[in-house]
């Protein structure tokens, strides 16, 4: 065979992959609504199948359960607010945390559904649910501790303060894309001031981790 015959034949494998791959990706953007306004529990693969408008064998085909469903989702949409996150690299330190802030809460905004699934949808004492969840919190945790400190691997006080931080940012951005009182150029200043906050409390701690000046009060 030659290669002008071998490219015949793998042209139609190719094109069925890419269906294959978008159908996927149609079902999981199908599914981040579904679970974000009802929990795990209370949607069933028929509730699935039926919403989805698609027969439930294919849902199986694809993710084998409906937790292997519930998985694939919080994955993906894990995926895309890690990757917005972690925006601006290139940019000096105190820009990268603000930036870091700005695209959480884009994603946020734009992404409520997924942000949800993310943050409080599904199963939440599910080991491998959670593993992914703390997975995406160290990452965004890393991110930070890099722009305000310059490395991502922090000791003990500053990832606690880091961490503890987080959580009350994902509490309040929950708030804020429910009650959408407040334009998301505030939020991002409040979260940074909060941040600010943090980081004087681990300076005044450990002095060897010490805040960014842009985080110190004004004399």
């Amino acid at each position: 065979m030659n290669n002008s015959q071998q490219r015949e034949v793998d042209r139609p494998r190719a094109r069925g992959t890419d269906r294959s791959l978008a159908r996927r990706a149609e079902l999981i953007a199908i599914g981040r609504k579904l679970f974000a306004d009802t929990s795990y529990d209370a949607l069933s693969m028929d509730d699935i199948a039926r919403q989805a408008h698609v027969a439930k064998g294919l849902i199986y085909y694809y993710f084998k359960s409906k937790r292997g469903y519930y998985l694939a989702i919080v994955e993906d949409s894990v995926a895309d607010l890690v990757s917005r996150a972690a925006d601006g690299l290139e940019l000096p330190g105190v820009e990268r945390v603000q930036r870091t802030i700005d695209g959480y809460l884009r994603y946020a905004e734009h992404n409520q559904a997924a942000y949800r699934t993310i943050i409080a949808g599904g199963v939440g004492f599910d080991a491998e649910v959670q593993a992914i969840r703390e997975g995406v919190r160290e990452a965004i945790v890393a991110t930070i501790a890099e722009g305000a400190y310059g490395k991502g691997k922090v000791g003990p006080l500053p990832r606690v303060a880091l961490l503890g931080w987080l959580h009350g940012v994902e509490g309040a951005t929950l708030d804020w894309i429910d009650h959408p009182v407040l334009p998301r150029d505030t939020m991002r200043e409040l979260l940074v001031k909060m941040l600010g906050g943090a980081m004087r409390a681990v300076e005044e701690l450990d002095p060897s981790y010490a805040a960014p000046p842009d985080a110190r009060r004004d004399d």
